[in-house]
């Protein structure tokens, strides 16, 4: 039998994907190589067929047409209008997201996947709108060319010779539930271009000349044909869990260079064709940080294309990059790296390949794959070193100063004779202490200068003056300025590694503080406060945490810098808003987003596997981004946080299971007990009242009371077992309340001799209160059924003419009540176990058929809810002591 037997994880794919299908609606692309080709005439043709089919079918967005094929096909679907916006003096029509949201179709229409939505629209690009309604569980058809797809944007820029600027992710085509390749052939097209069917008459005859021409049009058709093969094949290798190239992983490293995008999409091609990880690394040097805005903005483009392109972001720190590339490489196992070969012209003292020769020397059994900048070169753009210069006049002053220092030491020199070489080092010695008081390299740059200077007009020949008779002087000056401009680069250079170490350092260790300190938390509120805590410490910004209650945002808890006193500017609803959005769809919105970007904060989730527990918003100051490996600490302790909430959620969850199962078995002790420790009382009842019934008149006086007194004994202990039963239950149950009030303890002790045990008249009972106006705070029924329980108690285990006594006293804020018998007491190894549930002493005394051991359990329960407690001692010379204590209550008397 040769039919192929799936695995269990293609299996299991298929579980996950059915769920997820449950939840998630269904998108499917209407896929085209041009415009023209007929995409949203076949998507309207399609919808059409769901109409008729049954299915809710509503035309969210169609792109404005005049042709009248098209046009005839929207008849008869409803349509929403779309939303008019009114932007830097244009009307705009935009997609109606919250209009096909309240709508709620099975089917929406929205065409043109790759557009750029306004600026006042929730999100930056459509097709994000179509993620919202995919989790919505709406089903989506949409439209799109192959020249948006983002991965070969290069390929087609370099056939068309035109940048297109509207794209979108490989990922987002790539889970498409399905995509149907409308196709037409390239003399078609532009017939139908030619005859305007497409564009206006001169907007054709610019595209016939440009765009539309026959060779393009071919070769965009075979990288549409063949991108969908690729998509098939992919689909069905997933389908029957074929690994492909499972050892294959590419990388390449992040810059700001404005080329890297193209060796990103190059990577991400590589990385799609042979199946393999892909990862995108940036080594952060001590110069990173003085990049100008424009390099960083370029940076932080490249870092959000390659996590589009599906990148897993890594970073790392050094100064030597080579090197950081090649230890990288050895410890993730990267198997092929991709680089651009930059066309910036190198300085004269620059070996030629300097980095790919240092890469592959330092890799020699990795591919490198070395992709060429078709660019124009890079000029103007890089950060010069003096370029973003704010000078300071306290590192200003400190230069001067030194260089005065330093003037007057080489002066004292001169006039003692010392030889100009010491001056010479004196000044050296200037500019290292120049550059490590101060901050930047302006400044040792500048003492650099002028120190030269100083010495030619002080202590050169003719003096004071800038002239040198001497010419070889002019070689000193040129060594002293050299020498001066190393040492002071040299430490710079020492103390940006080592400001760079020190971050590096304070990161790491507030990850690990981070994993020990949730560890430790005991709560989900102190969770919450910790990670928060950690956040802002990482970031050193103001954070603001929304926690999950029931579905729901709870009130921000917020965590302002010292020097912030409030963040109530960042608590309006428009803010909550954006929280609200990242907690129904589990998506980073907010500052610096793709989604609601005019926020004042970033939001993200803090997720479980399948739940939300927290929102955390980070307040984004003007011109400070967060960068690549504070967001990958970032990730990595809400992570974290994510874990420690699950668990405890579980710990909760087992606690409520344990908990439950402990009132279960509580249940079936309870009617063990009763149904064996009921049938003596019953049965006793049931045969005095028999004897009664039938030889009342042969039996004397004498024995029928005798008879009458072991009903009501029998009957009373079972009144006062169900009494006890009843207690406990709601105890246990949690569904007793307290109805505390001040309340007479002499009153509450005689009500309780009122319904003790019927034997207690074989003992000598006193009561000795300290005081008779003595009160307490306490639920009167409760610390009855308290005393009741342990007067009986005594009844029972001690033998006839006992002494017992019930005392009372006030001790500071409390009531001790004290119940003493002079019994045989309680021996030692049963102390600790006498208030345990169904817990009976062995006693001569006792009638063993009638203990389930309830009673003292009981009133532990109820002392405990009182916020007492209670304790048995040995009395002297013999017995037992009951005590316990209760909340005392002030007398007030008014005369």
């Amino acid at each position: 039998m040769d039919e192929k037997r799936p695995s269990p994880g293609s299996l299991l794919r298929q579980i996950h994907r059915g769920n997820d299908a449950e939840k998630r609606g269904r998108l499917k692309i209407f896929f085209g190589y041009a415009a023209g080709v007929g995409k949203t005439f076949a998507m309207l043709e399609a919808a059409r067929a769901a109409k008729a089919a049954g299915i809710d079918v509503v035309a969210g967005y169609i792109e404005p047409h005049t042709r009248p094929e098209t046009l005839a096909l929207l008849e008869g679907l409803e349509q929403l209008p779309p939303q008019e916006i009114h932007y830097r003096g244009l009307d705009l029509r935009e997609f109606d997201l919250d209009a096909a949201l309240a709508r709620h179709p099975s089917l929406i229409l929205v065409d043109e996947l790759a557009h750029t939505n306004a600026e006042t629209c929730r999100h930056t690009k459509r097709y994000q709108d179509i993620e919202e309604l995919l989790r919505a569980g709406i089903d989506v058809f949409t439209t799109v060319n192959v020249q948006h797809i983002e991965s070969l944007n290069d390929i087609i820029a370099s056939i068309t010779g035109i940048t297109v600027r509207e794209r979108i992710p490989d990922s987002v085509f790539d889970s498409a539930d399905q995509v149907e390749l409308v196709d037409i052939e390239p003399d078609d097209l532009i017939k139908r271009l030619s005859e305007g069917k497409i564009y206006r008459p001169t907007q054709a005859r610019q595209a016939l000349g440009h765009f539309f021409t026959r060779g393009n049009l071919a070769a965009l058709r075979e990288i549409a044909l063949r991108r969908t093969a690729d998509r098939l094949t992919r689909t069905k290798q997933h389908g029957e869990g074929e690994a492909g190239f499972a050892d294959e992983h590419i990388m390449i490293c992040l810059s700001s260079s404005p080329s890297n995008a193209k060796v990103i999409r190059t990577a991400a091609r590589l990385a799609d064709a042979f199946h393999g990880s892909f990862t995108a690394l940036f080594v952060e040097t001590p110069g990173t940080h003085e990049l100008s805005s424009a390099n960083r903005e370029n940076l932080r483009r490249n870092l959000k294309l390659a996590e589009q392109l599906g990148a897993r972001i890594a970073t790392v720190y050094g100064d030597d990059v080579p090197s950081q590339i090649s230890e990288y490489t050895r410890a993730s196992g990267v198997s092929k790296i991709v680089i651009g070969r930059s066309n910036n012209r190198r300085s004269l003292l620059a070996p030629k390949n300097n980095f790919i020769d240092r890469l592959t020397a330092l890799n020699p059994n990795i591919d490198i794959y070395i992709i060429p900048d078709t660019q124009p070169p890079f000029h103007g753009k890089l950060q010069k070193p003096l370029g973003h210069l704010k000078l300071s006049a306290g590192d200003l002053l400190k230069t001067l100063a030194l260089l005065a220092g330093c003037s007057l030491i080489g002066l004292w020199f001169y006039q003692l004779g010392i030889r100009d070489a010491n001056i010479i080092i004196t000044y050296l010695l200037g500019v290292l202490f120049t550059a490590i008081v101060t901050q930047g390299r302006f400044y040792s740059v500048l003492f650099s200068l002028v120190s030269v200077s100083v010495f030619n007009y002080f202590f050169t020949a003719p003096r004071f003056s800038f002239e040198a008779y001497d010419a070889s002087y002019l070689v000193t000056f040129l060594i002293m300025f050299v020498a001066a401009l190393t040492v002071s680069s040299l430490t710079t250079r020492v103390k940006r590694q080592a400001r760079q170490a020190a971050l590096k350092a304070h990161r790491t260790e507030v990850l690990l503080e981070t994993s020990q300190m949730l560890q430790r938390a005991g709560s989900r509120d102190e969770i919450f406060m910790r990670c928060a805590r950690q956040v802002q410490k990482l970031l050193d910004r103001s954070i603001l945490l929304y926690p999950v209650v029931q579905g729901a945002l709870a009130s921000a808890l917020s965590f302002p810098l010292e020097k912030e006193q409030t963040l109530q500017a960042y608590l309006g609803q428009d803010e909550r808003a954006v929280a609200q959005w990242v907690l129904q769809n589990n998506k980073h919105a907010g500052a610096t987003t793709g989604t609601l970007p005019g926020a004042k904060c970033l939001y993200l989730a803090v997720r479980g596997h399948d739940r939300v527990f927290a929102v955390i918003g980070i307040v984004m100051d003007e011109g400070r981004d967060i960068d690549t490996f504070e967001r990958s600490l970032l990730l990595a302790m809400l992570a974290e946080c994510g874990l420690a909430l699950e668990k405890e959620q579980e710990r909760e969850t087992k606690n409520e299971i344990a908990l439950q199962a402990q009132r279960e078995q509580l249940r079936a002790n309870l009617l063990r007990a009763i149904s064996h420790d009921l049938r003596t009382p019953l049965t006793s009842i049931s045969g005095n009242a028999g004897v009664l019934m039938q030889n009342s008149q042969v039996l004397d006086e004498t024995h029928r009371q005798r008879l009458y007194a072991d009903i009501y004994d029998d009957a009373m202990w079972l009144i006062n077992l169900v009494e006890n039963l009843l207690a406990v239950t709601r105890m246990e149950d949690g569904s007793i309340s307290l109805q505390l009030k001040p309340e007479l303890l002499d009153e509450v002790i005689q009500e309780a001799l009122r319904h003790i045990d019927r034997r207690a008249h074989e003992h000598h009972i006193s009561v000795r209160l300290s005081d008779d106006l003595l009160m307490a705070k306490i639920d009167a029924r409760l610390i009855v059924q308290v005393i009741i329980n342990i007067v009986n108690n005594a009844v029972k285990y001690t033998p006839p003419e006992s002494h017992i006594e019930l005392s009372a006293r006030r001790e500071g804020s409390e009531v001790v009540v004290e119940i003493a018998d002079d019994g045989p007491g309680v021996p030692d190894s049963d102390k600790s176990k006498l208030f345990d549930m169904f817990y009976t002493a062995e006693n001569p005394q006792a009638d063993g058929r009638r203990g389930l051991g309830l009673g003292l359990s009981l009133c532990r329960s109820i002392v405990q809810a009182h916020g007492g407690d209670i304790i048995v001692r040995d009395n002297s010379p013999h017995g037992a002591v009951f005590s316990f204590t209760l909340q005392a209550e002030e007398v007030i008397c008014n005369e």
